[in-house]
């Protein structure tokens, strides 16, 4: 964002809220449709597309000044909202490429890679979204681009950045039609893995298998 923007933006902050909001709303309308399983075929790219978008508004929070609330303390907002179902189906449709290989900071190169699940990464940000869309609508604003800023930094710019290489890997292996290689008993919850078998933990599915359940054609 240019110091013009910047500027601009700071001239005019309900105009930037509304913009977050907006996509914010778009994003989790959007992946909820998914979830719901009515174009199985279309998962990966529709995911692909969402997640990119929100990674903009994320660039944007991002590149904003720091964003301090109106109020020293957040208002009790009540119980957050249910996302097991939403996280269930998504590991449905995904099950052949939910599991994937994360490294959290690529400037701590000895960190070793750990398993991460695309369903659980995508119900956690939209527990972070959802959490600022309801101050947002309670017409806290300040507090509601306070929370999307400070989550993008802290949460969810980092696993929806995560997310969307994943999502692109599946479709790079797919449209280049390099078959991947299939896992073996693979559980998010080990605390320890061995070399082996984080070479492998992009997807546990081969080149047929992308082409049945998640629907999506290798190139030609």
């Amino acid at each position: 964002m240019s110091d013009a923007t910047l500027h601009a933006t700071a001239q005019n902050p309900d105009d930037f809220a509304v913009q977050i909001a907006d996509q914010v709303e778009s994003f989790l309308v959007a992946v909820t449709e998914v979830a719901r399983g009515d174009e199985p075929g279309s998962t990966v790219p529709f995911l692909l597309l969402e997640v990119s978008q929100l990674l903009l508004a994320g660039g944007r929070l991002g590149a904003h000044e720091d964003i301090v609330p109106d109020e020293r303390y957040e208002p009790d907002l009540g119980p957050e909202a249910d996302v097991d179902e939403l996280r269930e189906n998504l590991v449905r449709l995904l099950e052949p490429v939910d599991v994937y290989s994360e490294v959290f900071d690529p400037y701590e190169p000895r960190k070793a890679p750990v398993p991460a699940r695309i369903s659980d990464d995508l119900a956690d940000v939209i527990t972070d979204l959802r959490h600022g869309m309801a101050h947002y609508r309670a017409g806290r604003t300040t507090e509601a681009l306070w929370w999307w800023q400070f989550s993008y930094f802290s949460n969810w710019g980092p696993t929806a950045s995560a997310v969307l290489r994943a999502l692109q890997s599946v479709l790079i292996h797919v449209r280049l039609d390099q078959p991947l290689e299939e896992l073996d008993g693979l559980d998010t919850d080990q605390a320890t893995m061995g070399d082996e078998t984080l070479e492998f933990e992009a997807g546990r599915v081969m080149a047929e298998e992308i082409g049945g359940p998640l629907g999506i054609q290798p190139g030609r």
